[in-house]
């Protein structure tokens, strides 16, 4: 005698095909996922996020680093990023990336000009009587 098994009313399989037939044969059709735009929507919310507060600020502090080093002149008291302080004694070419600094008196050290990281204070203009 074959055993059977009752898949739905009046369907009979045997022993055999059973072991290839899935349980989610059965299964009723599966309900539509979200769409596409909701599923990337916290995605988008977080690299908003991101940009407003950490890229933002960021490329304004570097926009202004860049311009505090194109400003740099002779008789500027700067910051190193060492913790160096010292005045500008020479500033080289646009094209060349250094500056030399005196740290005290007769020491002269060259500097690349990046590693400045605050201008202490700027020269004052010579008055004329």
């Amino acid at each position: 005698m074959r055993r059977t098994r009752t898949l739905f009313a009046g369907q009979h399989l045997t022993g055999m095909t059973t072991m290839f037939i899935t349980p989610a044969y059965a299964q009723a059709g599966t309900a539509a996922g979200p769409s596409a735009i909701t599923s990337l929507l916290p995605f988008i919310l977080i690299f908003i996020i991101m940009w407003f507060l950490i890229i933002r600020p960021q490329k304004k502090r570097l926009d202004e680093h860049r311009q505090m080093i194109a400003a740099l002149k002779r008789g500027d008291k700067v910051v190193t990023a060492g913790g160096l302080i010292g005045k500008i004694t020479a500033v080289a070419a646009d094209d060349a990336d250094e500056v030399t600094l005196e740290l005290a008196q007769g020491v002269k050290v060259d500097a690349v000009k990046s590693t400045i990281t605050a201008v202490l204070s700027k020269p004052e203009p010579a008055t004329t009587k």
